[in-house]
């Protein structure tokens, strides 16, 4: 099958792109930091809904990924840990037997053929020293705001990056909507980013967000692109990237916008569907 297949690679982000969990479509808008949007093919623009929690991938979009498969690699790379993704796109650790790669935490987590391959670790590459300065830094930050509400896990240590969140994690769907819409007026997660950068410049660190309550900081290099490093040793004539956070702020811009891939702007697991049958079934484009 792999002569068959050629020497494509479609590779997918999960939230939004290949799974319904928390989206809600708006049009146009800026990217979270008041960026505007990125280039080549978008559409409406989407931000993840407060309300739903996230979703197992639609038995379609399953189905359409398993005939994919049939036509071209296919691997998935997201933000996310590892058990979270694998929740999301099957049951067990069938999305390892499901895709040719799956790129955990941004790549930094690397399995291929269903083999775990690396496992990078955020302090080893940082330093001890550097990392406890920015938790502390972080935590000094937030011990100072006033909302309306702080709940906890203000600080989720993952292996490729810390996920900060102002409010906490753990916050109920309402208490999420309230911050959003503070964070709306308020800038609070813009102004604290930019205090991050202040705080730590020239220290190699990058930041994006993370949906509607928190932002990632990682090494320099360590958003999605981190994968394409990877991949860069497959030697694919052409790889496909699919995600809805493409603006510059997102955690798709980076290797959306990429020399080394396709990139395509999605609103929802149809949408994405939609696009790779026109690219790779185009006597199939047509159908619903």
């Amino acid at each position: 099958m792999a002569a068959a297949r050629g020497r494509v690679l479609c590779l997918f982000d999960v939230d939004g792109t290949l799974t319904p969990a928390r989206q809600v479509a708006r049009r146009g808008g800026a990217g979270l930091w008041g960026a505007r949007p990125a280039r080549r093919s978008s559409s409406r623009r989407l931000r993840p809904h407060p309300l739903l929690p996230r979703q197992k991938i639609e038995p379609e979009v399953d189905a359409f990924l398993r005939e994919l498969r049939e036509r071209v690699h296919i691997g998935v790379v997201g933000g996310s840990d590892y058990a979270k993704i694998a929740e999301q796109l099957g049951e067990g650790d069938e999305v390892i037997d499901k895709f040719d790669y799956v790129f955990a935490e941004n790549g930094t987590v690397q399995y291929k053929n269903g083999q775990l391959v690396s496992k990078q670790a955020i302090q080893d590459h940082l330093g001890e020293e550097l990392l406890q300065d920015l938790i502390n830094f972080c935590l000094n930050y937030m011990a100072l705001l006033k909302l309306p509400k702080k709940r906890g896990t203000f600080i989720e240590f993952r292996n490729g990056m810390l996920n900060i969140s102002p409010i906490g994690r753990s916050c109920t769907p309402e208490e999420r909507i309230e911050f959003s819409e503070l964070d709306k007026k308020e800038r609070i997660r813009e102004k604290f980013v930019a205090a991050l950068q202040r705080e730590f410049a020239g220290k190699g660190l990058r930041f994006s967000r993370g949906g509607m309550i928190s932002f990632d900081v990682f090494p320099e290099g360590w958003d999605k692109r981190y994968c394409l490093n990877v991949l860069d040793d497959e030697r694919f004539d052409t790889i496909h990237f699919f995600g809805n956070e493409t603006t510059p702020g997102g955690n798709d811009y980076e290797i959306y916008d990429d020399p080394r891939t396709v990139g395509h702007s999605v609103q929802s697991p149809q949408d994405t569907v939609q696009r790779c049958r026109e690219i790779f079934f185009p006597e199939r484009a047509n159908e619903c």
